[in-house]
């Protein structure tokens, strides 16, 4: 069981409506136990404008509050008094896991965090923000406290992979990392960041051609067409997205300066003339709260563009694209080669229509990406349907996936990199996903077709991971490279350096 303790709070004193009070309470616990068989309500004491309740009962006791409110008013409105707000004095919320947590945990907002057994035990006090409630606060703390217990379960457990498709073996000559290569041969060169390239004309050309490819015989062919997208991302669209659940560590957070006028930055001015360093305790003061971040993924941009829109069904389906600027991903120690890096480059297509327009569209970037993987990059390649560990646990995904137009997920597009090892044991790398997110973006932006309920999906093209792919399965000897790549590379003369 539940309990709260609440005062609700009148418009003036009600120390002289006690016998109104008595009457209430027990008309209040016979109306809401006819359908909430476990909910209990028992009046404390009146102090002044104030009166306090104990409340009990499965489930959430915060959501009988407005009930309550409402069946307490025809005993008080007649000596034209009303309640005007609520105080949270005293809430203790139990929350059932599947399983006992291996560890404790923390959650927000709350006055104090137990453990028992299979159950976590939340506290809320005086100081939680009551206006808050009606939000939904409260149910997303108790989701929150779920999910961290069964973080705990699927922690370190690998994405399920099923491989649903792979390519013929090929006979590959070249074993070796081909960003090793690209470095000698001066194709590539260290940014002046952390996980950064300097691409020089010959790995540019590469790019450029993977980028030909993408947009001439995938994209265009299909319908996309050409958007530009910002790459500065507010808080606001990636609470709309979902990215602030977990995809903090790897952002590049953007603040403002607090001011524009010159003379406001004539200390840190001044220090740099003198030092020639970048005074950086010093610009940390001239600088505002954080206001969002450089580009993750563009899709979240271009969903905020239909925010609040309704879109003709003549222009369904929705297909666009966005090449015009770099991601940027804090990727520490998982940096490796050009394929994994911190700035990197994609092209983001983007599809939004009915769940028939939206299946279509998947199904035939499907067909496409296997004829250019197949047929102009003649990689050696698969593709599997990735489920995570905590989806597999939550069930409903193979029923859906029996009937091709409600499927939801990812499809993963692996690429065999020789210099790692065996087929066999070695990993393959991810160069390519498709993902359909049914109406998760549609509903949380609030993007209306006409008449028509919409749904969409997405599919990075990663330059890197092409390239990184093609290079370490063809080599960088340009007579070695299938002559179907060769029609889209413009060959270009290197820099030399002594």
């Amino acid at each position: 069981m539940n309990k709260l303790k609440v005062s609700l709070v009148f418009s003036s004193d009600i120390g002289k409506l006690k016998a109104d009070i008595d009457k209430a309470i027990p008309e209040i616990q016979k109306t809401i136990s006819e359908k909430q068989k476990s909910f209990r309500i028992s009046a404390d004491t009146i102090k002044k404008n104030e009166l306090f309740l104990n409340i009990e009962s499965e489930g959430f006791t915060h959501t009988f509050i407005p009930r309550i409110k409402n069946l307490m008013m025809p005993n008080i409105s007649k000596h034209k008094i009303g309640i005007r707000s609520y105080r949270l004095i005293d809430y203790i919320l139990e929350i059932d896991l599947e399983k006992k947590p291996k560890e404790e945990f923390s959650i927000p907002f709350t006055k104090k965090t137990e453990f028992k057994g299979k159950k976590v035990i939340l506290t809320f006090g005086e100081s939680f923000d009551t206006t808050q409630i009606d939000t939904g606060v409260i149910e997303r703390i108790a989701a929150l406290a779920k999910d961290k217990a069964a973080a705990q379960d699927y922690e370190g457990k690998a994405e399920y992979n099923s491989i649903l498709w792979t390519s013929k073996e090929k006979k590959l000559a070249y074993k070796d990392d081909p960003t090793e290569d690209m470095i000698k041969r001066k194709w590539v060169i260290q940014g002046p960041g952390q996980g950064q390239w300097f691409h020089t004309p010959n790995s540019t050309a590469l790019f450029k051609a993977m980028e030909t490819i993408a947009v001439e015989k995938i994209l265009k062919p299909l319908g996309f067409k050409e958007v530009i997208a910002p790459k500065v991302v507010p808080f606001e669209v990636w609470e709309k997205t979902g990215h602030l659940s977990g995809s903090e560590p790897e952002m590049y957070f953007v603040s403002l300066p607090k001011s524009r006028d010159i003379k406001d930055w004539e200390d840190v001015i001044d220090h740099y003339k003198i030092t020639k360093k970048a005074p950086i305790d010093k610009i940390k003061k001239m600088l505002k709260d954080p206001m969002g971040g450089l580009c993750y993924a563009q899709c979240p941009t271009i969903y905020n563009a239909f925010s609040g829109k309704t879109i003709a069904k003549e222009s369904l389906p929705v297909l666009v694209f966005d090449r015009s600027g770099v991601s940027n991903r804090n990727e520490a120690g998982g940096r490796h080669g050009i394929e994994r890096v911190n700035e990197f480059h994609r092209i983001e297509p983007v599809f939004i229509g009915t769940l028939e327009q939206v299946e279509d569209i998947k199904k035939k970037l499907m067909e496409t990406y296997k004829d250019i993987f197949e047929n102009i990059l003649e990689l050696e390649w698969r593709y599997s349907d990735v489920v995570p560990f905590y989806m597999q646990q939550a069930g409903g995904f193979g029923a859906d996936k029996q009937d091709a137009k409600n499927w939801k997920g990812t499809i993963d597009f692996e690429g065999y990199l020789p210099y790692r090892g065996t087929r066999k044991d070695s990993e393959w790398l991810e160069f390519q996903n498709l993902s359909v997110v049914g109406d998760k973006y549609t509903k949380a932006f609030s993007i209306k077709g006409q008449g028509v309920e919409l749904w969409s999906g997405c599919t990075g093209i990663g330059l890197e991971r092409w390239v990184a792919t093609f290079l370490a399965q063809h080599g960088l000897d340009k007579k070695n490279w299938p002559k179907g790549f060769l029609k889209f590379f413009k060959d270009v003369e290197e820099i030399k350096f002594l």
